[in-house]
């Protein structure tokens, strides 16, 4: 038996999205993008919801979002880098399912992102040269979050097989 709730964590660029999407066929459920559904609830952009309303604002919608899965039986869902550090999001998380930190190197963080800077309101305006120190402040700044995770796999570990060990071992 699979992991009824599976939340995945970890800073932008870390393949939470991607993962999600095999996860949810892996156990048969919904995935789920928190940042999609905020622009969908919103009908705006993240990039244009920070610009426009500011971080607090993005930050509250957020929380407001995350925790309506209170109410849903089975999924998977796909965190923003930042959901785990406000509010009271990552004591919902670990009371309601597993939570997985995809804890990728800052290498191949900075490698993804920078095809992608433009669509990161985080990330936009910083220069390319300065995108893996900037990186690494925000981990840093995150990890007492990210570290309260059921699980934490690092980079050699985010793979098939890493992923359904977990998965299986929490059967509801």
């Amino acid at each position: 038996m699979a992991a009824e709730k599976v939340f995945l964590i970890g800073m932008m660029g870390s393949g939470k999205s991607y993962w999600t999407k095999k996860i949810s066929k892996w156990i048969k459920s919904a995935g789920y993008d928190l940042d999609s559904l905020i622009e969908m609830n919103e009908e705006k952009t993240i990039s244009e919801i920070f610009s426009e309303d500011g971080e607090d604002y993005f930050r509250k919608i957020e929380s407001k979002l995350l925790k309506w899965f209170k109410e849903k039986k089975k999924y998977v869902l796909a965190t923003g880098g930042g959901t785990p550090c406000s509010q009271d999001n990552m004591d919902f998380m670990k009371k309601e399912g597993v939570v997985i930190w995809l804890d990728e190197s800052i290498e191949v963080l900075a490698q993804r992102l920078l095809v992608e800077k433009a669509q990161r309101p985080l990330i936009a305006n910083i220069e390319d040269t300065g995108l893996a120190d900037f990186l690494q402040n925000k981990i840093l700044e995150r990890t007492p979050f990210y570290q309260q995770a059921h699980y934490q796999l690092s980079s050699d570990q985010i793979t098939e097989a890493g992923l359904k060990k977990i998965i299986q071992k929490h059967g509801a």
